[in-house]
């Protein structure tokens, strides 16, 4: 089951976070309050399912909500999704093949309208 998760980090801040059952697909910074992080799963629901995804491999651009497609140092590729304003606010674990990212920003974009949120703290 997909939903969404606000869990409390060891500093005390609050992350959202989109999980399949116990896996967790994509999460936030820290924030120092609980309404920031609902804010954020808020957000994702709203913006997210219609969201275009820019690949960076590839050197494609955009801008306004988006789903970026980034590498890492080590060849592998992660998710981020990104504000308006530029600022990022979720990120996925590395993957070793593209498609496991593509997959990743699939299920966000058909599971986070219907997607409940939890609160683990």
């Amino acid at each position: 089951m997909h939903r969404f998760k606000i869990t409390t980090s060891k500093n005390g801040e609050f992350v959202a976070k989109f999980v399949y059952n116990a896996e967790t697909m994509l999460w936030s910074e820290g924030y120092s309050g609980k309404a920031s992080a609902h804010n954020c799963i808020e957000s994702l629901k709203k913006n997210a399912p219609s969201a275009p995804t820019v690949d960076l491999t590839k050197e494609e651009t955009g801008k306004g909500y988006r789903f970026e497609i980034a590498g890492s140092k080590d060849g592998q590729f992660f998710v981020r999704f990104v504000a308006a304003n530029g600022e990022t606010m979720v990120r996925s674990e590395t993957y070793t093949r593209r498609a496991s990212a593509v997959k990743c920003i699939e299920s966000l974009k058909a599971r986070a309208v219907a997607a409940e949120t939890v609160e683990e703290l």
